[in-house]
């Protein structure tokens, strides 16, 4: 199955949007609502989780099956994405001793970004929206 433009751009938009909202929500509940930083980033991941499948199930996938089960397996994938750049992380600060905050930033938010834009686009595509399953209303 080769990859179309259309569907690179599709599952960008959608990631572009799932990350402004994983982002602002973030940025929300961490100032203004005073939330601690974990809950803020579990309850944040959850909403641009939430952002991305629905960008790529009504946009980039539309009219392929869309239900909880794809969520489920779509919000799988996007955990493995995190702990990837994770691993990133570090193997870079703990194995590599790369320390510095810049050492971080690059080994967390670039290379393992871009890791684990890889895993997601090809976990999207194939484990959460590969068959050719018919649409199903989203409540089931």
């Amino acid at each position: 199955m080769s990859v179309s433009r259309r569907e690179i751009t599709g599952f960008a938009l959608a990631g572009a949007l799932a990350y402004a909202a994983d982002l602002g929500l973030f940025v929300a509940l961490r100032g203004r609502a005073g939330w601690d930083p974990i809950t803020a980033k579990a309850v944040s991941f959850l909403a641009g989780c939430t952002v991305a499948y629905l960008g790529n199930a009504f946009g980039t996938y539309r009219g392929r099956r869309a239900g909880w089960r794809e969520y489920a397996v779509f919000f799988g994938v996007n955990i493995a994405g995190a702990l990837v750049q994770l691993l990133c992380l570090a193997v870079s600060h703990y194995a590599l001793g790369l320390t510095s905050a810049r050492a971080d930033t690059v080994s967390g938010a670039v290379v393992g970004m871009a890791l684990a834009t890889c895993l997601r686009f090809w976990g999207t595509r194939t484990l959460v929206f590969g068959g050719q399953g018919k649409r199903v209303p989203w409540t089931g």
